[in-house]
């Protein structure tokens, strides 16, 4: 009997150090990096360039960016999905062949020392975070998008950020009158915004990397708010060199937002996300991801110091 406890106690003992390890561990895995970007300045109106792809003619959101001692315009994608800001490996090269001595990639960190100006702001950090990801830029090609990175929420816990997809323009700025502003959670840098469905609460996370979409949920909820026996859109995505199968089908749904009520005519699903994204996205409380396609023709304003937002 004694034994049995001896051995009892123990495998409590290996559960418990396993639940805590596995507790600490995705704390660090996804809690983001300290902030290190340094601004300076605001940006206003500044133009949105969308790209599309296929049928969808919002996949993604641009803004245009110039790198500090480079008279070019690039772009970097905006992506309220990624907590920190980061660069094209392959794009940050092709750069630093043709302007010599103005990028200095630290391959043995994969990071970069550099500053861009968005408008009149600038944005500056000894340690931006280079991804081995993107393509060569086309120089003699005025048309060519030229994408050398990803702009995340860090650059919004810094600044007040207006989406205005009325006029196609966005903004950056330092203060803003707060009147009639709503709550939302702001958690490890991760958008959560409060919506209601079909009188259900919902908590969506709002990923401008999914730009093309109103709202991706689970393959359940979307049986259940899809139109019965609509057409199905299948389509294929990419999450950073990762394929996934997209499936969109019409919807006839409300989505209220506080005050202002929007048309659901969309909904969709993914496969092919892993099990781990799965697991924190049901343990984050999250109900699906909303992107900018919803909010067209509507202004988006987001105050994520102080966790206040409001929809125009």
């Amino acid at each position: 009997m004694k034994l049995f406890k001896k051995i009892a106690t123990v495998f409590l003992v290996i559960i418990v150090l396993f639940l805590v390890g596995g507790y600490f561990y995705f704390q660090k895995k996804f809690t983001p990096p300290e902030n290190y970007l340094k601004i300076s300045g605001i940006a206003e109106n500044i133009p949105i360039k969308w790209i599309s792809s296929n049928e969808n003619s919002h996949s993604a959101l641009l803004l245009p960016i110039k790198i500090k001692g480079i008279d070019r315009t690039f772009y970097m994608q905006f992506d309220s999905g990624s907590a920190v800001t980061v660069f094209y490996k392959k794009s940050l090269e092709s750069i630093a062949e043709k302007f010599q001595n103005q990028l200095k990639i630290d391959n043995e960190n994969s990071s970069i020392s550099s500053a861009f100006r968005i408008g009149k702001m600038n944005v500056a950090s000894s340690d931006f975070e280079v991804l081995d990801y993107g393509e060569k830029i086309s120089f003699d090609n005025p048309d060519a998008e030229n994408i050398i990175g990803t702009i995340g929420t860090d650059l919004l816990e810094k600044r007040i950020t207006i989406l205005d997809f009325k006029n196609n323009q966005c903004s950056f700025i330092e203060k803003i009158k707060e009147d009639a502003f709503t709550d939302f959670e702001f958690k490890k840098r991760k958008i959560l915004i409060p919506s209601v469905i079909e009188n259900e609460n919902l908590k969506l996370l709002y990923d401008t990397g999914t730009s093309g979409y109103e709202l991706i949920t689970t393959k359940e909820i979307w049986q259940q708010y899809r139109n019965k026996n609509s057409a199905i859109k299948t389509e294929k995505g990419n999450s950073w060199g990762n394929t996934l199968s997209v499936y969109s089908a019409s919807a006839k749904k409300k989505i209220q937002f506080k005050n202002t009520t929007l048309n659901l005519s969309e909904v969709t699903y993914i496969e092919g996300t892993s099990s781990l994204q799965k697991f924190l996205m049901k343990r984050s409380g999250m109900q699906g991801m909303i992107g900018n396609k919803l909010f067209l023709n509507h202004k988006l304003i987001l105050d994520c110091r102080n966790e206040k937002f409001k929809l125009e």
